[in-house]
């Protein structure tokens, strides 16, 4: 692989400390540090949830966790596709949907039944402003909502809306608890398969299993050598993701260890300025493009733990678009593409590359660097801490920035993103990416009420944007699971959710 050397001599280097470290690690771990016996099941995670509220919520933790502990209205399936979980559903008129929930529902934890008047006072709270929920834009198309009786529950919308059902995925909370402004952020009840018990720090919550009474620990370990170093030495049970490929690597040779992986759907990208003289031509976004060796990266840097993108869906969405221009990698074309951009090796094209400071991103974007100087562009790389970058990218202080789309599964996604209307703080098209025939094709999927129409113009869209390049994809990282050898029963899930926790188990070995 044609890295520089100093990348080979700091990947060698990288194994040599996680081996050297993660054996003295061990045993002084083993003999000195190691916790007394629990009979806890314990995750060991990266970052801690940040609110156990999910009218508030909106990082990948808090979903997670909040996912064990509420029930919804409407789940997703494999093609990301609206399936029934607390209620099914029909279509009365096209602004008229209703709800009919599961008889067989469970109460929720304070032993109080969950009915309609529950979905009701949830969903009102998030759509009155003065609540500040982050859930209220992408339910503004609600007007106003009926029960008809315990069990059955009408929204009428402002317009019609094919996948309304998509929307309504949040946590259903109790009524009479929303009422006395219960800090539910810090003591959730809901009606999920697992309880709160208790959550004394930031380093450690603990909920249980209703159904076996089994208790759970999610402990944070934020350094991912740490992270593994606990598993090793049977501090923590299990993890999940946020471990460089070294790391993993290592990890799986280790028998007291096993490891699943799984496709993932979250979605790595580079973005660039629309109001940028450089990046703002086509060209260059396609020289840029054509530079990236993807392949490689994926199986030289991340251990094959990821598969290439073409667009922000995958192509297993029921949505997502197969047969995309491809951007294979040829410096040679690179080149030809940025002489016909006015640049030369005399006159290079210079462009400032932001990313976070996370050190497995750094890497990946030094290698990104590296590939892009092969065909004449100079790329000064700026890392900075999380707030201090995503504040750069959402106000759009950039030329070219890398980041993540984590657990998309609706296709709109694709105004939130890409259309003129969404420019921050009205949205999340952060480049300014401006396109006529983006916003029509988006408006017309939106309206439509025909499904295959719909997921036609979704396709067509993401044509459009494989042309123009407001990101170049990057790849969907795999999801990977790593447990002590005795811990049975997890399944990954497509988009990483924890749902697996409801059936693991520990054996005798």
């Amino acid at each position: 692989m044609n890295f520089p050397s100093h990348i080979h001599t700091n990947f060698r280097f990288t194994i040599w400390l996680v081996t050297a470290f993660g054996t003295l690690g061990l045993f002084l771990l083993l003999t000195a540090c190691t916790e007394p016996p629990t009979d806890a099941f314990r995750f060991g995670l990266a970052n801690a949830p940040t609110n156990l509220d999910p009218r508030f919520a909106t990082d990948a933790t808090s979903d997670r966790v909040n996912r064990l502990l509420y029930e919804r209205l409407v789940d997703f399936n494999d093609a990301f596709e609206p399936i029934p979980a607390l209620a099914v559903w029909e279509q009365v008129a096209p602004t008229h949907f209703r709800f009919y929930l599961n008889p067989n529902r469970a109460s929720f934890h304070d032993g109080t039944p969950l009915t309609a008047q529950d979905v009701k006072a949830t969903y009102e709270f998030i759509l009155k402003a003065e609540n500040a929920s982050p859930h209220r834009g992408s339910l503004a198309m609600i007007d106003h909502i009926i029960v008809q009786d315990e069990a059955t529950i009408d929204f009428h919308l402002t317009r019609p809306d094919l996948l309304f059902p998509s929307f309504v995925v949040i946590g259903i909370l109790p009524a009479h608890l929303i009422q006395t402004n219960h800090p539910f952020h810090s003591r959730p009840i809901g009606s999920g398969p697992f309880s709160f018990v208790a959550w004394p720090d930031d380093t450690r919550l603990e909920l249980v299993r209703l159904e076996d009474q089994q208790r759970f620990e999610f402990i944070k370990v934020q350094d991912p050598t740490v992270r593994a170093l606990k598993l090793l030495a049977g501090e923590v049970d299990m993890v999940q993701n946020d471990l460089p490929p070294e790391l993993v690597t290592y990890l799986t040779k280790d028998p007291r260890l096993h490891v699943q992986r799984s496709p993932g759907t979250n979605f790595s990208y580079l973005g660039f300025s629309f109001e940028d003289a450089h990046t703002k031509q086509g060209l260059v976004r396609q020289a840029v493009a054509h530079a990236i060796d993807r392949e490689r990266i994926i199986q030289y840097v991340m251990g094959g733990a990821a598969r290439p993108a073409q667009s922000l869906l995958p192509p297993d969405h029921w949505a997502g678009a197969h047969n995309l221009r491809r951007y294979e990698h040829n410096p040679e074309k690179a080149r030809l593409l940025l002489a016909q951009a006015g640049f030369s090796p005399n006159a290079p094209l210079k462009l400032t590359y932001k990313t976070s400071s996370d050190p497995f991103r750094v890497r990946l974007a030094t290698i990104l660097q590296y590939q892009l100087s092969q065909v004449g562009i100079e790329v000064d790389l700026r890392s900075y801490d999380w707030g201090t970058f995503y504040g750069d990218i959402k106000a759009g202080r950039f030329q070219m920035y890398s980041l993540s789309w984590v657990g998309v599964k609706t296709p709109d996604i694709f105004h939130y993103v890409f259309h003129s209307e969404s420019i921050p703080p009205n949205g999340a098209n952060r480049g300014r990416f401006r396109s006529r025939q983006a916003d029509l094709l988006i408006d017309q999927a939106d309206s439509t009420q025909d499904t295959q129409e719909k997921k036609n113009l979704y396709q067509e869209l993401q044509a459009h944007l494989a042309d123009t390049l407001p990101y170049v994809p990057l790849w969907y990282e795999d999801h990977v699971f790593i447990a002590r050898q005795d811990i049975k029963g997890f399944t990954i899930a497509k988009d990483g959710n924890f749902d697996g926790l409801q059936h693991v188990h520990r054996i005798s070995l």
